[in-house]
């Protein structure tokens, strides 16, 4: 998708800008907190190449090997830029409570101060591009990376605002403070990935989408196009979703007229997710046939009795 290219060339071409303009302010300072924001963006260049091989695998269509598709790298990308971000995060904070042990010097805050609010700017401004196409197409991938993106932003926000203070208080020992403040806050957003990666890889329920789908079959009781259902189940992999059902038609119903009811079915679940690819598997039965099938049930497995 030419809109994906777009966003991840913007990305890692502002990653490169970031880092080089990071370095220069934090080496005519001699600033720890614009040093801390600088080591973020070595470890963000890392992260976002990553995140576009895993979106461009992301986008291959299922093969013999992975006939579910490629969807799932993208939970791996997410996981594996949330586990940089942790490492850059403990690192800033070993060269900080350093710092605020030992002392600091610093110099030329306003040169440093100028350049930083530059590249902050640059940065929202992406971190706001990244995240409405994440939205928009539902790329995990995008979001993981805006989310990247808007995080740097905040910390070079802060610490804009810190060396500010600094420069007009001359209270130098504030500077590593700062920097420790950002290595939390940076933490903060590790982890909120590594939680994101870890829901998607082992398919975390989705209450309100379940509750879309089972309205939908609901629906198809009330106007008598089903007699019932159960083992309702369905998993997100990025922009597409996976859809399982068990249908219950009259006993005295042909199996092509089934059929073309299911298919009615399918296609007003279809219809839920109108912007994505939906996979719909349904399993046909008769009303008398009540017995759940063995095995792990979930909360949405339950035989949903006929209306009467």
């Amino acid at each position: 998708m030419a809109q994906h290219r777009w966003a991840m060339g913007a990305s890692l071409a502002t990653a490169c800008l970031m880092l080089v303009g990071k370095i220069v302010a934090a080496t005519l300072t001699g600033s720890v907190a614009l040093f801390s924001d600088a080591c973020e963006s070595v470890i963000h260049i890392v992260a976002t190449g990553v995140a576009a091989f895993a979106l461009w695998w992301s986008r291959q269509p299922a093969d013999e090997d992975h006939p579910y598709g490629h969807g799932k790298v993208a939970y791996f990308s997410a996981g594996f830029e949330g586990a940089l971000i942790l490492v850059a995060a403990l690192s800033i904070l070993f060269v900080s409570v350093r710092a605020l042990w030992f002392g600091s010097e610093l110099q030329s805050l306003g040169a440093g101060l100028a350049i930083t609010a530059v590249l902050a700017t640059i940065n929202g401004v992406l971190a706001w591009y990244l995240m409405h196409v994440g939205r928009t197409t539902r790329s995990l991938v995008l979001l993981a990376n805006g989310q990247h993106v808007l995080s740097d932003c905040l910390t070079s926000v802060g610490v804009l605002v810190g060396i500010a203070v600094v420069w007009l208080t001359g209270l130098t020992w504030l500077d590593p403070l700062i920097a420790v403040i950002v290595g939390v806050q940076i933490v903060w957003s590790a982890c909120q990935l590594l939680r994101l990666s870890f829901r998607g890889l082992m398919d975390h329920s989705l209450p309100e989408e379940a509750r879309r789908i089972e309205g939908c079959l609901a629906e198809a009781i009330e106007d008598a196009s089903l007699i019932s259902y159960h083992a309702v189940r369905h998993r997100r992999v990025g922009h597409e979703v996976f859809v399982e059902a068990h249908l219950l038609f009259p006993d005295d119903w042909t199996l092509k007229e089934a059929h073309a009811r299911a298919a009615e079915i399918e296609g007003r679940i279809n219809a839920l997710f109108p912007d994505e690819y939906v996979h719909i598997t349904t399993h046909l039965e008769p009303a008398s046939h009540e017995e759940v099938h063995p095995g792990p049930v979930a909360a949405s497995s339950r035989l949903v009795e006929p209306s009467r």
